[in-house]
């Protein structure tokens, strides 16, 4: 059976990288005997209405090719789509997501086992298989009504470095995430006090940052969650507290390999359900390095388990 497949592309993931590639990604493709229709996104949000059509429209399968943004936006686009028409015509599913990784992080992809590489990307896609993945949401800041995300949610330190990232244009991936920490040091001049209430803990103190996880890794090298797995059901939570300014760059490091949680200013949690307000100062924050708020006050975090299928390698293959 043929699957009517739709790939929405965004030539200006990975700081206008993607869009030089895309004669190459269009040739791997043909190589690996994949056919979808070619769209290319015109601009921020674009992407959202483009999966909206494309899941009313009755495709099988929607392919982000971008970097975490562009993934983030067709989540958003599916869900719209389910929130109209929560009911499918007789025999008809929500299509899955594929996802060819051009832009500058693509963390998500990482997590859920899509090889970084895109010609084996590109592999992957063309066989097919697939698995399920939870998909969050997180209402407040610039979204009371809810935005929903697939790789995770980060608050304070965390959100201000990936907003200081995104400046650098000089810089790919890692790198430009790297120079942000310490331009970020000078910025962020002390902690604030957040209340985060996660299945019946609640925790009043502190915070240089908060990590709610559903993937592994954020910042292109930063593993949140060395452990998580986007199918379980519930968030990996990171949760640093206070961190003098000399040590926050050591600190930072630890999460290269997925071992700061042997610090005692780090607590490693999981849980379904996150809330966190603000008791002195201000929540900055970002979902799938998407800007949520930069002054918020309250967050509210939920799960939804298993309602979202994914095409990427299997289990305990290398990605």
């Amino acid at each position: 059976m043929t699957l009517k497949s739709k790939i929405i592309y965004n030539p200006a993931a990975g700081k206008g990288s993607a869009g030089k590639n895309l004669p190459k990604i269009q040739a791997f493709l043909h190589e690996q005997g994949f056919d979808g229709d070619l769209v290319l996104t015109q601009g921020p949000g674009h992407a959202i209405a483009l999966w909206q059509q494309a899941a009313e429209d009755g495709f099988d399968l929607v392919v982000a090719a971008g970097g975490d943004g562009t993934v983030n936006e067709t989540i958003n686009g599916l869900m719209l789509a389910r929130l109209s028409e929560p009911a499918r015509p007789s025999g008809q599913s929500w299509p899955a997501l594929g996802v060819l990784p051009v832009g500058s992080g693509n963390d998500f992809s990482f997590g859920v086992n899509i090889p970084q590489d895109i010609h084996q990307a590109c592999e992957t896609l063309a066989k097919g298989q697939r698995r399920l993945i939870d998909v969050g949401r997180v209402t407040g800041g610039d979204y009371p009504q809810g935005r929903y995300f697939v790789n995770g949610v980060g608050l304070g330190f965390d959100a201000v470095v990936g907003f200081e990232a995104a400046k650098i244009k000089w810089l790919h991936g890692a790198a430009s995430y790297l120079v942000a920490v310490v331009r970020t040091l000078f910025l962020y001049g002390h902690e604030p006090i957040y209340e985060v209430f996660f299945d019946g803990t609640t925790l009043r103190q502190p915070f240089l940052m908060v990590s709610v996880m559903n993937g592994r890794r954020m910042g292109g090298s930063f593993l949140m969650a060395p452990e998580g797995n986007p199918g379980d059901g519930k968030f990996d939570l990171c949760l640093v507290g206070q961190v003098s300014q000399l040590r926050i760059l050591p600190l930072a490091t630890t999460f290269f390999n997925g071992k700061q949680g042997n610090d005692s200013a780090v607590k490693m949690m999981r849980a379904r359900q996150v809330s966190i307000r603000a008791i002195e100062g201000t929540i900055p924050a970002h979902a799938d390095g998407e800007t949520l708020c930069t002054t918020g006050q309250a967050l509210s975090i939920e799960i939804f388990p298993g309602v979202l299928e994914v095409v990427s390698r299997a289990n305990g293959e290398n990605a």
